[in-house]
């Protein structure tokens, strides 16, 4: 059994065919033709992943050929190819799934928006660039795909380009992925320059002639050259992975449509820097420094980002702030050298965060495009499906015992422990403290969320009679065009279900984040089969390299016996108990007892504060790097205006224009003033002679 190139040329082409038919011929082929020639491509893009997934299942080999030479300039050549191992494949049968079902659910949530076609193009676009990156089998195709998914996410998120907002947002974070970016390129030239080769296959056979290189760069020092390409590769990998301190657009760029935020933010390119990671683990490896770096950063954002989002009342943001978290998560697994819980995290998280961003995107359908918690309450009788869904995505976020986000979250907290066992340094410790109390931080906002949304009283009735008593506030949706506000035949202000092809895809993604962690934990993490009993190949054998001193994994698949077990096992864990305290403060201060809450928020009314404030980072970037790169920019144009301009060229003309004007005056064309001239000059002559001579 062999793979296609033919069927590998159309997972990655059919999505750009269907965004150049919706975003060229739009007005022609209308909303219908859009929409129809996106879904089918996209679709036919997930049957043909779903395919090759099936034939590496099978036995069949991993696919690694160039298909169009780039450039060749001495011994250095460029490629468009592809490497499609297991790893991928996984990538992209998640990618074109999630993009599939969001596809189907835009239908209903962008119904009346007049961008109906240019947002069907950019989203099959980016589904287009995202498979291009998972798919490269070098670092040049990568870096297309890397900056291809950074532009149309600038044009996805700013698509209500009238909102002032919505372009802060999305300048907001192309800048602040160039900062990443700008460190993923040296990393890719350190490959190049020291390595020799674009080519991942080459480089990683070619790597370890450089594990014990160093290179000076500042004062004499020696840098490890591992530590160094790795580092700066991460730091390409924190801008696209949202990792502080380079998190700060991801909140921010919740102001793009809904379907953007699951397809973008939950399953694809945020995940991107995960999965480059882990595709680049022959180099990692190499440098323990950098997993350190890893480790502490990701630890950083899992527990920290999290925190916020405890404060938070924009449901989309509450969300935005758990994939952080999450993101977070993926990154501590990478830097305790536990890829392959990281990108299993990363499916899992795919599928239940996607359906908590959809989910929330059919409360401000229901709710006629109001996002704040504050003003809805007790919808789960107006939105059953949607109701139950988001409880199946909370519980699966939570890490409950027999969803699908309980095996990643609790293999990665387990990994972290095993790690902090072994290794006493501060890191490892502070990682392990951070992602169990990250436990407790995701339980308590995520069940925040359901109460407010869907418990307690209808408080959506006291803020629209109070919004009709002050309309002229203007929504933050206008552009929106309030779509299904009238085309759904309800009441101006009565909350609904929303329609079929919104509650269709959450009842979709809802499927996967049940089973597909029980069914897939043995095969994908501990090379079992699916009920934990025969022993089997590693999943990504070949496509992850771990050297085996820090193969955690491995030392975990000697204690997993099988899903049941590991699920019951979870029961006793202390995950598991933070994850129940942070739902029995939330059922406590949201249900049981509301009216704690005001002497609990002036009591920690400084922490809260902090929280609020998002820790004064966009502070930092906004009013500090930012007004300081606008403030160089001023001294500069300045010093250039008055320095070069005023006195290097002006001056310098001026200067010649004032001994033009004064020789000027010598000749004024009188006899007599020449006369005198003359016999100055003479006078002049005797004086010197007069001196010198005799």
């Amino acid at each position: 059994m062999v793979i296609s190139k033919t069927h590998l040329l159309l997972i990655v082409l059919l999505p750009l065919l269907g965004s150049c038919i919706a975003g060229l011929f739009g007005r022609k082929v209308g909303r219908v033709g859009a929409h129809s020639a996106t879904i089918l491509g996209v679709a036919a893009s997930c049957a043909l992943s779903c395919w090759v997934m099936w034939q590496l299942l099978q036995g069949a080999a991993p696919f690694n050929e160039n298909v169009y030479t780039f450039f060749e300039v001495g011994k250095y050549s460029a490629h468009v190819g592809f490497m499609v191992d297991k790893l991928t494949a996984m990538m992209m049968v998640v990618v074109t799934f999630v993009s599939l079902l969001v596809h189907v659910y835009t239908i209903g949530y962008m119904a009346e928006d007049d961008g109906y076609q240019r947002f069907f193009s950019y989203i099959s676009l980016f589904t287009f660039s995202m498979l291009m990156l998972v798919m490269s089998n070098n670092f040049l195709q990568l870096f297309f795909g890397w900056e291809a998914v950074g532009l149309v996410s600038y044009l996805l998120i700013g698509f209500w380009f009238k909102r002032p907002s919505a372009i802060f947002a999305n300048l907001k974070a192309f800048l602040v992925n160039r900062v990443g970016d700008f460190g993923f390129l040296l990393g890719i030239a350190g490959v190049l320059y020291w390595i020799g080769t674009l080519d991942y296959a080459t480089a990683f056979a070619n790597a370890p002639t450089i594990r014990d290189a160093t290179v000076t760069i500042i004062g004499g020092h020696e840098w490890s050259i591992p530590t160094l390409i790795c580092v700066c590769l991460f730091i390409g990998a924190m801008g696209k992975s949202a990792q502080v301190p380079l998190h700060v657009w991801l909140p921010d760029s919740m102001e793009g449509p809904t379907p953007i935020s699951a397809l973008i933010h939950a399953a694809t390119m945020v995940t991107a820097g995960i999965f480059m990671v882990a595709r680049m683990s022959p180099l990692f490896e190499m440098s323990p420094a950098a997993l350190n770096f890893i480790l502490f950063i990701g630890a950083t954002t899992a527990f920290w980002t999290g925190l916020i989002g405890m404060v938070q009342n924009d449901i989309k943001r509450v969300v935005a702030y758990s994939t952080l978290s999450q993101l977070g998560y993926m990154t501590v697994a990478l830097g305790v050298s536990a890829y392959s819980a990281a990108v299993y995290h990363l499916m899992t998280h795919a599928f239940f965060k996607a359906l908590l961003f959809l989910g929330a995107g059919s409360v401000i359908i229901g709710m006629h495009h109001e996002q704040d918690m504050r003003k809805m309450g007790g919808l789960r009788k107006y939105m059953p499906i949607t109701h139950l869904t988001m409880w199946i995505g909370t519980l699966a976020l939570v890490g409950t015992p027999f969803f699908s986000g309980f095996y990643s979250k609790d293999t990665i907290i387990e990994a972290v422990g095993e790690h902090a066992h072994e290794h006493l340094d501060w890191v490892a410790q502070y990682a392990h403290w951070a992602v169990l109390l990250g436990a407790f931080v995701t339980s308590f906002y995520s069940f925040r969320l359901l109460y407010l949304t869907f418990f307690g009283e209808e408080r959506f009735r006291h803020a629209h009679a109070h919004d009709d008593a002050h309309h002229g506030d203007a929504h933050a949706h206008d552009d929106h065009h309030d779509a299904h506000h009238d085309g759904h035949g309800h009441g101006a202000h009565e909350p609904h279900e929303s329609p079929w092809v919104v509650t269709l895809p959450l009842v979709l993604l809802a499927i996967p984040s049940i089973l597909v962690g029980f069914l897939t934990v043995g095969p994908m993490l501990f090379g079992t089969d699916m009920l934990g009993h025969e022993k089997q190949l590693p999943f990504f054998l070949g496509a992850i390299e771990v050297l085996k001193e820090n193969d955690v994994i491995a030392k975990l698949a000697e204690e997993f016996h099988g899903p049941v077990k590991f699920a019951l096992h979870g029961f006793s864990a202390p995950a598991f108990f933070l994850a129940l305290m942070g739902f029995f403060l939330a059922t406590l201060l949201y249900m049981v007892k509301p009216e704690w809450r005001a002497g609990i928020t002036r009591t920690l009314a400084w922490p809260i504060k902090v929280l609020e404030n998002k820790y004064w980072m966009d502070d930092l970037w906004i009013g500090g790097f930012a007004a300081g790169g606008v403030g160089l920019g001023k001294l500069s144009r300045l010093f250039d205006s008055k320095v070069i301009d005023g006195v290097a060229v002006n001056g310098s003309a001026g200067a010649v224009g004032l001994a033009a004007g004064m020789l000027r005056k010598l000749q004024s064309g009188y006899l007599y003033h020449y006369a005198f001239a003359m016999i100055l000059g003479l006078v002049a002559l005797l004086a010197l002679a007069n001196h010198y001579w005799l």
